[in-house]
Parts: structure tokens; C-alpha cells; sequence
């Protein structure tokens, strides 16, 4: 079934393949990205021409997951166009590398924006249409790295990443029986492919981060990236996320998994999150919530507030 879907952080990386395997798979995709009109003109240009080459259905929209009139604006285009929103797929987010003291707390505090707020942003914009639907699919992307293995010099976007992935968990079990299911896929560490690395942000407190390049920990950022690469087999290949979220939507409503690990790296996360998740659905028995843990298709339009 052709699906209508909003990818958000599509301009590059795991949301640009993202949305061109889905576009590719059948189903109606907007690539959302900010600055669509300036800095990200060129590849809301590519999303029009892969459009126009593939014969497929993926616009490319506005919407800047910090703000919220962007978020509420882009939702209401979608449903002025289509009439109905199927799946939110959250991807937008940023990583940042350095020591964990030479960030600035606004500089933690804007990558939580980012990475966090601005899934709760897009939320709080689409979720009263998909809760009156009854049904629809919060599909997250997270990172192996709230749980696996944690290299040194990324603790911002670590954490910003354990909040999203807990927010998450929160959100299925709340919209259960509204009818709305939850997945979160799980990447590894991909080192080539993407700009993740790349595009990183660096510390505000060049001071701070010199006393680390200088100091005891001299070379440890050098040794954590070449030894992560090398963890990384020659044929990891970062579209194997985009196939993981394909497979998710386009599986049967009701049967998604809750968690889906792409780790070629194999840094751990996936055992971690195996007993985690396993001791949320024992405890929500226990609360005599076991209903919870899947989407109920009772949820009518009438419940919707």
C-alpha cells in the first residue's frame, strides 16, 4: 500500500537515501530540510530532478525541526496535499566531536535542540492528525551509541542520542492505543558513505580542547577514529539503513519490530537494548500494561482531542 511519508533531516545521509529508496519503493515521500530556498537550494534541486528522472513521488519541503512554526507549517502542506499523513520518519539530528569540557553548555544545549526537541517539535505538529487517523508509524533513527560501544569525543551527541531514543520509548508506549505503532532503527558507526564525520561540529572552547590535543590524551582522538573505521568491515554499506526502513514501512501493520539494529561495526548495542527492552515489556505486564506494547486499531477519530 502506498504510503505518505515525511522524512525529516532529508538532505543528506541516512535521510536522503532514506527517502529515494522509499520514493523508489512506491510511496509518496516529502524530503524535508531547512533553507531550501538558500543553503539547501542545491539538494531540494537533486530531490526534484531524482523526482523527475525516477518518475517517482518525493517533493522536497521546508521545515526546520527548530522551529516550530516550520514543523507546523510543513504538516499542513502535506495534509492540504495528500490528505492524510501515514509515517513520520525522524532523522534530523547533528553530531558534534571533541573533548566532552571543551563544549559549551549552549553548545550541548543546541544539539539537544536538534536531535531531541526537534522530534517533539514535528510531534507535536503531526500527531493530532495521526491520532485522529487512528493509525500511523513514528519511525526513529537512532544510534548505536546510547547503548554499544562509546568511542571518546562525542559525548554531546551521545547524549542527545540516549535522550531521543528514550523519548521514544515513552512515545510507543503512549500512542499504543492510539492506534499509532513505534520503530527505531539502530545504525552503527558509519564511518564512510555519509557526512556524518565530516560535518561535525567542533568544540566553542578552542582553549579546552588544545589542553586534551596537548596533554595526557594527546593522539586519543586520532587512535578512537582509526580504530572505529577499522572496526567497520570493507563492505558496510550506510543504504543497508535505508533498506532497514523500507522493510519496516512496508511491513504488515502491527508486526514492525520495535528496534531494528544496522551495526556492521557490531559494537554491542543490540545485546544491551535486547535486555532493556525485554525488562520494559516484562515491567508493563506487570502494570497489567501489556496492551501497550503494541498499536491497538480501536482508536477512532472520535477519541482524537
Amino acid at each position: 500500500m502506498r504510503q505518505v511519508i515525511l522524512v525529516t533531516g532529508a538532505s543528506s545521509g541516512f535521510g536522503a537515501m532514506s527517502a529515494r529508496a522509499l520514493a523508489d519503493a512506491g510511496h509518496i515521500v516529502y524530503a524535508s530540510m531547512r533553507d531550501t530556498g538558500g543553503r539547501n537550494a542545491p539538494q531540494a534541486q537533486r530531490v526534484a530532478a531524482y523526482a523527475s528522472e525516477h518518475s517517482v513521488q518525493l517533493h522536497a519541503i521546508e521545515l526546520d525541526v527548530q522551529a516550530q512554526a516550520s514543523a507546523d507549517a510543513a504538516i499542513a502542506r502535506i495534509l492540504a496535499e495528500q490528505g492524510r499523513l501515514d509515517v513520520l520518519l525522524h532523522n534530523a539530528g547533528h553530531m558534534a566531536f571533541g573533548a566532552a569540557e571543551a563544549f559549551t553548555p549552549e553548545q550541548y544545549a543546541q544539539l539537544y535542540d536538534v536531535n531531541v526537541l526537534g522530534a517533539q517539535r514535528v510531534n507535536r505538529a503531526a500527531l493530532p492528525r495521526l491520532r485522529a487517523q487512528g493509525r500511523g508509524l513514528l519511525l526513529w533513527i537512532g544510534s548505536s551509541s546510547h547503548r554499544g560501544g562509546t568511542p571518546p569525543f562525542l559525548a554531546p551527541y551521545f547524549a542527545a542520542k540516549a535522550a531521543m531514543d528514550a523519548l521514544a520509548v515513552s512515545y510507543a508506549a503512549e500512542l499504543a492505543r492510539w492506534g499509532i505503532e513505534t520503530s527505531i532503527v539502530v545504525p552503527g558507526a558509519f564511518t564512510q558513505g555519509t557526512n556524518h564525520f565530516a560535518h561535525a561540529g567542533a568544540p566553542d572552547d578552542a582553549a579546552r580542547q588544545r589542553a586534551y590535543d596537548e596533554g595526557a590524551t594527546r593522539g586519543l582522538a586520532d587512535i578512537a577514529l582509526k580504530n572505529l573505521a577499522a572496526c567497520e568491515p570493507p563492505d558496510a554499506d550506510p543504504a543497508s539503513v535505508a533498506r532497514a526502513v523500507v522493510e519496516i514501512i512496508e511491513a504488515p501493520y502491527g508486526q514492525r519490530p520495535f528496534r531494528a539494529h544496522v551495526d556492521p561495526s557490531d559494537d554491542g548495542c543490540a545485546v544491551v537494548a535486547a535486555v532493556a527492552d525485554r525488562i520494559r515489556a516484562e515491567f508493563l505486564r506487570r502494570l497489567e500494561l501489556g496492551d501497550l506494547l503494541r498499536p491497538s486499531v480501536a482508536a477512532t477519530q472520535a477519541d482524537a482531542g
